[in-house]
C-alpha cells in the first residue's frame, strides 16, 4: 500500500518559511556534542535521558547513545528500537535526532557509531564494507536486548540513508527484529557500483581496478588511501549535478557538522561495497515493513526499488513526504514531524 502526506495551506506556508538554509547545530555547545534541534544538554530526572555506554563487538570498541524514555523505570518492559546511521553520518547528528524523538514517544533507542568510524574503535579508519555494517545492526541488537527495561519481544528497527540499505540487508535474517523502518533509504552497493542515479556505469571496471590497487597497496605496508575525501568551496558545491550531494555537503560540512563526521572511506571498501546490494534477497524479511522518503528526494528510486522488491511481507507501506529531499528529512522540522508520527504510527501496530 502507498500513501502520500497532504498538505494543508497553513504546512504549505509553514513550509515555505523554512526553505532556506537551517541554522547551524554548534557540537561544542552541547555537552554530549549533539548536533540537531532540540537535543538534549542535560539529563533531568522524569524526562527523556541519555547515556553513553561502550561495548565490544568482534573484538572492537563500540561507542553508542542509549535514549530512555520520560519517568523510565527499570523495572518495567519499554518497546525498543535500535538506529542505524547514515553514511558518512555519526550517532550525534540525525539519528540521535530520530532515537531521541521516539524516546519521547516511549520507546528505549539506541544509536551506534559503526565500527571503524565515528567514536568507536577499528584501524584503518573510515573501513566501509556492507558486512562490517550489517554486524554493526547486530550488535546493537545483542546489546540493547540485555539493558535493563527492554522488552524484546517488541524489538524494532530503523535505518537511515545507508543505515536504511543495510537495515534491509540486517532484517532477512535477524528475526529478533520484530518490524523494519527505513527513512531515506539508500543502496549503497548500487551507488558506490553504478553512480549515483546509475551515472557511472561506463566506468565500474576501471573504479574497481582502482579499489584493487588500492587493497594490494594495503596489503604491502604501503599508504592506505581513501575515497569520498574532497575540501569544496561554496562554488564547487552548488554545480554538484544532484540535490542529495549539494545539500549533504551543507549538512555535514556546515549546519550540522561533527568533527567524527565524515564522507571518506578507504577505496579498498569499494571491493565489498561494488558486489552489494541491499535489495538482494530482501524477500526474506517477512516483517512488517515501512519505507519513509521525500517526494522531491533524488535518491526516491532507491527506496521504490527495495519496496517492489519486498514481496516477502504483506504488510508493508511506502510513505511519501511531499515536498521533501533526501536530507531535508535529517532536520526540516515538517518533514522530520510528518516522518515521526508515521514511525511512532508504524511502531505502535507492529510492536
Amino acid at each position: 500500500m502507498k500513501s502520500k502526506v497532504i498538505h494543508s495551506v497553513l504546512l504549505a506556508a509553514t513550509l515555505g518559511a523554512l526553505s532556506g538554509a537551517s541554522t547551524a547545530a554548534d557540537y561544542k555547545l552541547n555537552p554530549f556534542t549533539l548536533v540537531y534541534e532540540g537535543a538534549i544538554t542535560e539529563n533531568v530526572t522524569g524526562k527523556v535521558n541519555i547515556r553513553t555506554v561502550r561495548y565490544s563487538l568482534n573484538g572492537i570498541d563500540i561507542s553508542a547513545n542509549v535514549y530512555t524514555p520520560a519517568n523510565y523505570d527499570a523495572s518495567k518492559k519499554y518497546p525498543t528500537v535500535v538506529v542505524a546511521h547514515p553514511n558518512g553520518g555519526v550517532k550525534e547528528q540525525v539519528a540521535g535526532l530520530y532515537a531521541q524523538r521516539l524516546a519521547e514517544q516511549g520507546y528505549i533507542t539506541i544509536a551506534a557509531d559503526a565500527a571503524y568510524q565515528g567514536a568507536s574503535g577499528g584501524q584503518p579508519r573510515n573501513v566501509d564494507k556492507p558486512a562490517y555494517r550489517i554486524e554493526d545492526i547486530h550488535g546493537m541488537a545483542d546489546f540493547i536486548s540485555r539493558y535493563a527495561g527492554v522488552d524484546t519481544a517488541r524489538l524494532g528497527l530503523l535505518g537511515i540513508c545507508g543505515g536504511g540499505g543495510y537495515s534491509l540487508a540486517a532484517a532477512q535474517t535477524d528475526k529478533r527484529f520484530k518490524s523494519v523502518a527505513t527513512v531515506s533509504m539508500f543502496n549503497s552497493g548500487r551507488v558506490r557500483r553504478n553512480g549515483y542515479v546509475d551515472s557511472q556505469l561506463n566506468t565500474i571496471q576501471t573504479r574497481m581496478q582502482q579499489a584493487s590497487t588500492a587493497r594490494a597497496q594495503e596489503a604491502a605496508g604501503g599508504t592506505v588511501l581513501y575515497s569520498g575525501d574532497a575540501n569544496l568551496s561554496d562554488e564547487q558545491i552548488a554545480k554538484l549535478p544532484f540535490d542529495l550531494y549539494r545539500q549533504g555537503y551543507e549538512y555535514y560540512w556546515n549546519t550540522h557538522a561533527h568533527p567524527n563526521s565524515t564522507f571518506k572511506y578507504t577505496t579498498s571498501s569499494l571491493l565489498d561495497l561494488m558486489r552489494f546490494d541491499a535489495t538482494h534477497q530482501v524477500e526474506l524479511i517477512d516483517q512488517p515493513l515501512l519505507m519513509i522518503a521525500g517526494s522531491k528526494a533524488d535518491s526516491l528510486y532507491m527506496t521504490e526499488d527495495a519496496f517492489a522488491k519486498a514481496t516477502g511481507t504483506k504488510d508493508k507501506e511506502l510513505f511519501t513526504i511531499e515536498g521533501a529531499t533526501h536530507i531535508e528529512t535529517y532536520w526540516k522540522q515538517p518533514y522530520v514531524n510528518q516522518a515521526l508520527e508515521k514511525l511512532t504510527q508504524f511502531y505502535g501496530k507492529s510492536l
